[in-house]
């Protein structure tokens, strides 16, 4: 039987770090305002908002070497991408061609998924399958960002620019027939389309019309369309419902329970939301990893970011049983529960 287990990992951050007091001299707002609220201290951006060499794939370039020199790989091993991003260096193509070449990959496939702060565990479950069906050995799954060249540094944008930052983290995912590796277990993936302009960025759409209309008709475009718009409250009473919800399905298929958990990873999106969730499933401090206080929300990078550090740290080992787990814009939402 066929198992896709994870071989190698990396992870990659911008060395440039923008705390809360940096952000107090460009908007309206404190470290008191932005801790509270979310539990974010700093983050990190690239130095200059329009960098043309530090891109979206040149941070998962990064990530991905790392990754693959702890599964003893090279980019020839590599039969498949995909790569999680809201943020690409183009509006097309993907970045997944754009990581392939940068790699000196073989002309393998490369996809892009487009699912936001559930991104890597849309991408996870994606490749999870590709390596069961016995269609790839060895997949590049990446989660990266780059935020900071589409936020608005005025009052018009804190509630939203606080929270982000840039980053990537990647795993290599490979198939194994090794009776001593169980590899991801379940996974699930869910989605509720209705409440799409939650949290969103509506231009460039073609529901709003003409690529044109920036150029010409600047004032029938609003700036909280060009900018993320988010609905905080809404969205952090639905995150907190479908949270559960999801942890619940992935440990039910594998036949697992909460107190199973050796270590549960959730989206960085707000320390109150993870806070939240531990506390309805009793996990003690040990079986929780937060690292949102460092870097923010870097939505599809902040799962494969996190689950980095902590195999870095030692709070991940052999045999460990992980569940990860995101809520984001579509809405969207999703877990992969996997023995390390």
């Amino acid at each position: 039987m066929i198992k896709s287990v994870i071989k190698g990992y990396g992870y990659y951050v911008p060395e440039n770090v923008v705390t809360n007091d940096d952000l107090s001299k460009l908007m309206t707002t404190n470290d008191e305002w932005i801790t509270e609220r979310t539990g974010i201290k700093e983050r990190r951006h690239r130095k200059n908002r329009n960098d043309s060499e530090e891109t979206t794939a040149f941070l998962a370039k990064k990530a991905a070497e790392k990754a693959l020199e702890k599964a003893n790989l090279t980019a020839k091993d590599l039969d498949f991408i995909v790569f999680a991003t809201l943020s690409p260096d183009y509006f097309f193509p993907g970045s997944g061609v754009v990581l392939q070449e940068m790699l000196g990959c073989d002309t393998i496939g490369a996809l892009d998924v487009r699912n936001q702060c559930s991104g890597f565990v849309y991408s996870m479950s994606v490749a999870d399958a590709f390596i069961k069906a016995g269609t790839y050995k060895n997949i590049l799954v990446v989660g990266a960002e780059v935020h900071s060249f589409g936020l608005d540094f005025t009052d018009d944008g804190r509630g939203v620019s606080v929270i982000f930052g840039d980053g990537a983290g990647a795993i290599i995912l490979s198939a194994s027939e090794d009776e001593n590796e169980e590899g991801v277990l379940a996974v699930n993936m869910h989605s509720e389309g209705k409440y799409a302009e939650e949290l969103a960025v509506k231009f460039p759409g073609t529901k709003l019309g003409w690529m044109d209309r920036v150029l010409y008709e600047p004032e029938a475009v609003e700036r909280q369309d060009i900018y993320p718009v988010m609905n905080g409250n809404f969205v952090f009473k639905h995150a907190v419902s479908r949270f559960p919800e999801t942890m619940m399905e992935a440990l039910t298929k594998a036949g697992k329970t909460p107190e199973d958990l050796d270590m549960f990873i959730p989206h960085q999106a707000n320390l109150r939301i993870a806070q939240f969730v531990q506390q309805k499933f009793g996990l003690p401090d040990e079986k929780i990893f937060n690292n949102i206080h460092k870097y923010g929300n870097t939505t599809a990078a902040s799962i494969p970011i996190a689950l980095c550090e902590a195999l870095d740290q030692g709070k991940i080992n052999k045999g460990d049983l992980v569940l990860l787990s995101a809520f984001g814009s579509g809405f969207t939402w999703g877990s992969v529960l996997f023995r390390y």
